[in-house]
């Protein structure tokens, strides 16, 4: 795997935890949720800057909330225990094959 995928990786991976810190915010009302929730964002800005670098945008942005997407959805199965319907395994299913037809279509330098 290049740099460039494995920044990409780190980015959903932390992209996925950025997600989940907002709710404890309460609207950016609570100052340590809050910093860890800045924090995290700036992460995922940084490690889509790094795979940007290694390949194009387009290709790591689709990418990027490919996972982001499918990493809610299955923490929201997952820990918040919900219902797994014929649709979301479907939009699974969809995000995924999305995900791998991008990277098994982008020219690696």
């Amino acid at each position: 795997m290049s740099a460039g995928w494995t920044y990409l990786l780190l980015a959903g991976v932390v992209e996925i935890a950025w997600v989940q810190s907002i709710p404890p915010t309460q609207g950016l009302s609570r100052p340590w949720p809050t910093l860890l929730c800045l924090v995290l964002c700036l992460g995922v800005i940084y490690l889509l800057a790094l795979a940007a670098r290694a390949m194009p945008i387009s290709t790591a942005y689709l990418v990027f909330v490919g996972m982001g997407a499918a990493g809610a959805v299955l923490l929201g199965l997952l820990v918040h225990h919900d219902r797994l319907t014929l649709s979301r395994m479907t939009a699974l299913a969809l995000i995924t094959a999305g995900v791998l037809l991008a990277h098994a279509t982008t020219e690696h330098a």
